[in-house]
């Protein structure tokens, strides 16, 4: 690129970038995309960003393209890479300068240079730290903040490397600055604090508080990943320490700052979170270094969330990192002795262990306990505002949030955190509350329910802690149904907590006889005549109730009605996508454990998900909780479900479409449903026909649902196996060809199992559909390479269903195979044999053994040489197959243990029998097994026509010297068994 002519055609183009219009902003895009890989680029880019006359948004767009460059090309090994002589240029010219006026712009550079950096630093750039140092060194306040800025940036993406040697770089950096950058920090915290206390003016405060932030954050990194045992370190220690006075006064001063504008106030709240933030590292990353600073950790976090004094200066942010704290304290692994104290290994986990024990007295605990719940459980005017303007939000909000973000899921593992730890302390404390707030709350007392509602709601999350100190059973009858019983508006704040405390103690502790106690309570709360939010968390419930180990459908059965259409009417109330997921899961879950008992109460359901599929359009999580409860339903209806399919099949169609972008969500649940179509359905149509059209392409799509696939075309195959074999056969078999080199142990398992059941269906059709994959199959037992037992079998049964079906196909393959070997059939045969009669006595199944048996039986007559020349191989294998399978009856008459009778259970001779459910498929693998060699034919009956055979085609004199072949004990043994030869 002419750089003289570029800068002004390229300003030109990132202008058309920058622009909204489509029909200027594709061709600029793809120009850029163009230069992208030519030299001298991004040279161009940088001096476009340096040009601070440039309009603002052509350079926002110019670094940001600077940025991908760098990603993509500044590697060494990377195709169309940037040049090592431009490269040079531009970390020249990328630190030559720290005087970007415009903060956006300077905090790209930052990012620019510390992607840089991390790929090369330090070797090709070791000038890089002098001069940033160099700049903050400097007196110009401009310069000093952007040389922060990118020095921050650089420490934050260079202690992010893991291997050995860059972390031992990172370390040997981390004590040459360390002394330095905390020596500023200390200089711009007492600069920012000065001018607080003197009520200097919003700016003046900031200058000082950014870059006392910057170096905080440079410190984080330096201290976390920078040292390899932190407290080893003075300096560290003496920074550590100095966290809780800065913190301190910060959070003092914080209440000055309310008045000096929003900015200034976050960049103080900023401050003082990433003061928490690093015990939080050092605790997570370095638990013995942390261990001198838990007593003075515990003492700050709990006198700012526990005591009058501390909780004028709290605010939610600093709130939830105290408890985070505290948590983390308690759940250190590092911290907890061995059941046996003498056997801790660290001397340091005692000690730890034992700063807690000394800290955690019972006045503590129980302060904390009655702090929890009398205080920080209670909902706030904000959450009931939120409760009767959006119900929906206000109960997804109090389920979905993370602990680690949002204050009260933060305080609630906290407190369950603290009961596990001291169960026994805080037990009789919280049946005390209990105690406290036993009687029915008057319905205008609005307090005394909040309180009410805290307590349930601790006594919820410690059900598990408090099995032993509470009757469920009692409590639920004496005074929980009684509680439901009060309808006033107010009451609703106990109805809902009751709903949400059912679902958390009836998989603890709720005998099998009460449960219609709690059916009963559920259908009360989800009737349409209650509030929203009691509603949906009655649902909830319900999916606990219904998924418990103990649930008995049968006891469930009179309320299912009910239930189901009360779910129904809340599922067409609610307005939120994850609202209708949540209610549709339920419902799923119904139709899943109470089954085929379902279907005299889904026909509203049926009418209604057509509707609900068009609206979630732009919902894919919404229609993959769609796809699931139609997995059930069609599980329930059976074979009636088949009136569903012009409804089912297009949204087969669409999750398993790869040309459609809907097949990233859709496509697990749309397999499954495709399956249970399949399975369901009593003959193949046109329409399901017409779907396979899907299925070659999805299995080169991804082999993670490869499985599910070759389960599907299974299924499909004996549905109409002549149809299928006849209209895609040569395609799945090509398909199948191209995959099986490419698969693991489980892959080829389920693809070889389908290829057999081609051959199982309809034997002469299925073996002439394989045959283009036969010769691959067949060389992989000629090579004897190294396969596992499992799928040597799996190899040896297909070569063995063939052998039996067609003759011809068997010694076509052989022929194959001989041609790309340079070598004669006979030599191919050979091979295989030796393998088949080695490996044998490792085939597990039966009745892979009695195929085998079969095959080789089946060989006898052939008057191959290869065969004959191995007669006392032969013989030893089919005879420990005829020992497999012939057992005495009752009747002391040998039989064969295989063949299956007329009335015999078809189940012992079924695979895959897990999860099951009658179907029409079952009637189809029923037949199956009634068509298969290994269960018509009488392995001994066939052994000895195949004798008598063999004798007619060699003659008496040719026949007893192949008996003379076999060993005495093999030949004594058919002899003594079986009959005479």
């Amino acid at each position: 690129m002419d750089l003289g002519n570029a800068q002004a055609m390229v300003v030109e183009v990132l202008q058309r970038a920058s622009s909204q219009n489509p029909e200027l902003l594709k061709p600029a895009e793809a120009k850029l995309r163009e230069w992208e890989t030519q030299p001298g680029f991004y040279t161009v880019l940088l001096n476009i960003i340096s040009s601070h006359s440039t309009d603002l948004n052509v350079r926002w767009i110019a670094v940001l393209y600077f940025k991908n460059g760098v990603d993509k090309y500044w590697r060494k090994n990377a195709p169309n890479g940037i040049s090592e002589l431009e490269k040079a240029t531009l970390r020249q010219n990328l630190i030559s300068n720290f005087s970007e006026p415009v903060n956006q712009i300077a905090l790209q550079l930052a990012v620019l240079v510390s992607k840089v950096a991390r790929i090369d630093c330090p070797r090709e750039w070791p000038e890089l730290f002098p001069t940033l140092l160099r700049g903050i060194e400097g007196s110009d306040s401009l310069i000093q903040h952007r040389s922060l800025l990118t020095f921050h940036h650089v420490v934050k993406t260079i202690s992010s490397k893991r291997l050995p040697g860059d972390r031992r770089l990172f370390q040997e950096f981390t004590n040459s600055v360390y002394n330095f950058i905390l020596y500023l920090w200390m200089n711009f915290t007492e600069a920012f604090l000065r001018d607080t206390s003197q009520n200097a003016s919003a700016e003046v405060i900031t200058i000082n508080l950014e870059k006392a932030l910057l170096t905080l954050r440079i410190l984080r990194k330096l201290t976390v990943f920078g040292f390899y045992k932190p407290h080893q370190n003075p300096d560290c220690v003496t920074f550590l320490k100095l966290i809780f006075e800065r913190a301190r006064t910060a959070l003092e001063y914080r209440k000055q700052l309310r008045g000096k504008g929003i900015y200034v106030l976050e960049l103080c709240e900023k401050f003082i979170i990433h003061l928490t933030k690093i015990l939080l590292n050092v605790l997570d990353t370095h638990p013995f270094s942390f261990v001198e600073f838990i007593q003075p950790t515990l003492e700050f976090a709990i006198y700012y969330i526990f005591t009058p004094a501390g909780a004028q200066y709290i605010y939610e942010r600093f709130t939830i990192q105290c408890f985070n704290l505290i948590k983390g304290i308690l759940l250190c692994v590092e911290y907890k002795p061995a059941k046996v104290p003498e056997l801790t290994r660290e001397p340091e986990t005692l000690r730890a262990h034992q700063i807690k024990v000394e800290f955690f007295v019972t006045n503590t605990l129980t302060e904390m306990c009655r702090k929890l719940v009398s205080h920080y459980f209670l909902l706030k005017q904000d959450d009931l505002e939120l409760w009767n303007s959006d119900p929906e939000t206000f109960v997804n909000d109090e389920v979905g949030e993370s602990w680690k973000y949002s204050l009260r899921p933060c305080m609630e593992t906290v407190f369950v955190t603290i009961f596990h730890e001291f169960r026994e302390v805080l037990g009789p404390v919280l049946l005390e509350m209990l105690q406290e707030t036993n009687s029915i709350v008057l319905v205008d007392d609005l307090q005394g329910i909040l309180k009410k509602d805290a307590v349930y709601n601790a006594f919820g999350l410690a059900a598990f802690d408090l099995y032993d100190h509470v009757n469920f059973d009692q409590w639920l009858t004496n005074t929980l149904v009684q509680e439901l019983k009060v309808r006033h508006n107010n009451y609703r704040i106990i109805r809902r907590r009751i709903a949400w405390l059912l679902g958390n103690w009836a998989g603890i502790k709720l005998s099998l006889e009460l449960r219609p106690i709690l059916y009963d309570c559920i259908i009360s709360l989800l009737s349409a005549e209650e509030d929203m939010a009691v509603r949906l968390t009655a649902s909830t419930t319900l999916r606990l109730a219904i998924d418990d180990f103990e649930f008995n459908s049968e006891q469930f059965k009179p309320y299912l009605d009910p239930a189901f259409n009360l779910l129904f009417s809340l599922l067409k109330e609610v307005v939120e996508c994850e609202t209708k997921m949540h209610v549709l899961n339920v419902m799923t879950l119904i139709l899943e454990r109470v089954g085929q008992t379902v279907r005299p109460h889904t026909d509203a359901l049926i009418f209604y998900l057509p509707r609900l599929w068009q609206e979630s359009e732009e919902h894919n999580m919404l229609r993959c909780a769609i796809v699931s409860t139609l997995v059930q339903l069609v599980k329930a209806l059976g074979s009636s479900s088949a009136e569903l399919n012009p409804f089912l099949l297009p949204i087969i169609q669409l999750g398993t479409d790869v040309n459609q972008s809907a097949i990233v969500y859709l496509l697990e649940d749309s397999l499954e449903l495709w399956l249970t179509v399949l399975e369901n359905s009593a003959s193949m149509t046109n329409e399901l026909m017409q779907l396979f059209n899907n299925m070659p392409p999805l299995l080169e799509y991804s082999t993670e649902n490869l499985r599910c696939c070759l389960i599907v075309t299974l299924v499909h195959l004996l549905l109409a196996p002549e149809l299928v074999m006849k209209t895609y056969g040569l395609q799945i078999v090509t398909t199948c060809d191209g995959l099986i080199s490419d698969l693991k142990y489980e892959g080829i398992l389920m693809l070889t199992r389908l290829l057999e059941t081609f051959v199982r269906a309809l034997p002469q059709l299925g073996s002439e559909t394989i045959k283009p994959i036969l010769p691959r199959i067949f060389q992989l037992i000629y090579r004897d390479t190294d396969i596992t037992p499992t799928i040597l079998s799996m190899y040896l049964s297909i070569l063995a269903r063939v052998l039996l079906s067609s003759h011809t196909i068997f010694a076509e393959t052989i022929t194959a195979i001989s041609q790309v070997h340079h070598c004669t059939e006979e030599n191919v045969l050979e091979s295989i044999l030796d393998v088949w009669l080695s490996k044998m006595c490792n085939v597990s199944q039966t009745e892979r053994r009695k195929l085998l048996g079969l095959a080789l039986v089946n060989l006898l007559t052939t008057q191959s040489r290869a065969v004959m020349a191995r007669f006392n191989g032969v013989m030893l294998n089919i005879l420990e197959a005829l020992n497999d399978t012939c057992k005495t009856d009752d009747n002391g008459v040998s039989v064969d243990s295989l063949v299956i009778i007329d009335g015999q259970n078809l189940g012992d001779f079924q695979e895959d029998t897990d999860g099951y459910y009658e179907t029409d498929h079952d009637q189809r693998k029923r037949e199956l097994l009634l068509s298969d060699p290994v269960h018509l034919i009488v392995l001994k009956d066939y052994f000895q026509s195949q004798l008598h055979q063999l004798r007619n085609q060699i003659g008496q004199s040719q026949y007893e010297q192949l008996l003379q072949m076999v060993d005495t004990d093999t030949l004594s043994q058919i002899n003594e068994y079986y009959f005479p030869l």
